[in-house]
């Protein structure tokens, strides 16, 4: 996951994290009024409720910590249910949101990248999405005549990370983009959330690509327009939280309990009411980063879902990425 190795990271004025731009709008909001340079709507529909945050403005860049562009966030509880009726629709939605955010034709060339370490399950998300990706450009380029006309030329790497390969992920696609030449790049990734339920139920698809680095506060290149000189679209799923987040809640919880009561006079509370954010971030990390570090959590059925959200999110790319075919179709190509 480029997420554990470095990832897009929002800090207020606690050491929050989140890669989601849903979740970084709504801790800005809890703390200041004043949301002008990001908009944002919502709406449910069959158990599932989209949120579309939009940043406009280098103002609305720096109250949360994300890129101007768009950012979809999909939120789909029912995925933990394994009901395959309730999959097709997620993989739906993220169909035509995906094809909302790209202008495809034709005769378009669409290039898939699944980043992450496929030997590590939380981070083998991009891998395994990639593995399911109905890829046809060598197809059309070798007997174009037997092939449906709806089809669109789409092809995938899976270029691991820096650790395994030795070459910045950025420098691989750009020398693929560079040699095939897309239309437009998808790239997959695995996320961090500050909220355990989202973790493999949420997706997010953004157009202003990944901004990798700050995680380990080593900037890297972005993997992006700009640097890649051609469309981009970042989807990711949030598969990890940081163990500090877990800390935070729990004595935010703590002290939200304590207030509620008729009389919240114990000196255990006074000590917690009486300290500021800063201290109350300085208490957890003297509890983990003395010996674990930056201790990430991911759920123990954390293959389960993973293999789930690979396959909803590589159906609705296959959709989104061919002219009106259908997921029996696309699952028939695959076989």
């Amino acid at each position: 996951m480029e997420t554990l190795h470095y990832h897009e990271e929002v800090k207020f004025m606690t050491s929050i994290r989140t890669d989601l731009a849903l979740e970084a709008r709504e801790l800005y909001g809890q703390q200041n009024e004043d949301m002008a340079g990001i908009e944002s709507e919502s709406y449910k529909e069959h158990g599932i409720e989209i949120t579309r945050v939009r940043i406009t403005s280098p103002n609305g860049e720096k109250k949360v910590g994300k890129p101007m562009g768009n950012y979809i966030t999909i939120e789909a509880a029912g995925i933990r249910e394994r009901n395959p009726e309730f999959d097709e629709i997620v993989s739906q939605k993220l169909s035509d949101e995906t094809k909302g955010l790209l202008d495809l034709n034709k005769n378009s060339n669409v290039l898939v990248v699944g980043l992450g370490n496929w030997n590590i399950t939380p981070d083998s998300l991009g891998p395994k999405v990639v593995d399911r990706i109905m890829v046809t450009r060598h197809i059309l380029e070798l007997i174009p005549d037997q092939v449906d006309e709806r089809v669109r030329a789409v092809c995938a790497i899976a270029p691991g990370v820096l650790g395994i390969t030795g070459i910045e992920t950025v420098e691989i696609i750009k020398g693929v983009v560079d040699r095939v030449k897309p239309d437009a790049v998808i790239v997959i990734d695995a996320l961090a959330s500050r909220k355990t339920h989202r973790i493999g139920t949420t997706i997010q698809i953004a157009d202003s690509g990944i901004t990798p680095g700050s995680g380990i506060g080593n900037k890297r290149m972005g993997i992006n327009q700009e640097t890649l000189g051609v469309k981009t679209i970042a989807i990711g799923v949030p598969m990890v939280v940081y163990a500090h987040t877990i800390g935070r809640d729990s004595l935010d919880i703590i002290i939200r309990e304590f207030s509620n009561q008729a009389t919240p006079g114990t000196e255990f509370y006074k000590m917690l009411k009486g300290m500021d954010q800063s201290q109350l971030d300085a208490m957890v990390n003297q509890v983990l980063s003395q010996d674990m570090g930056d201790l990430v959590v991911t759920p123990k059925e954390v293959d389960i879902l993973i293999d789930d959200i690979a396959r909803i999110i590589s159906d609705g790319l296959n959709l989104a990425l061919h002219d009106n075919i259908s997921l029996e179709e696309s699952r028939r190509f695959m076989h």
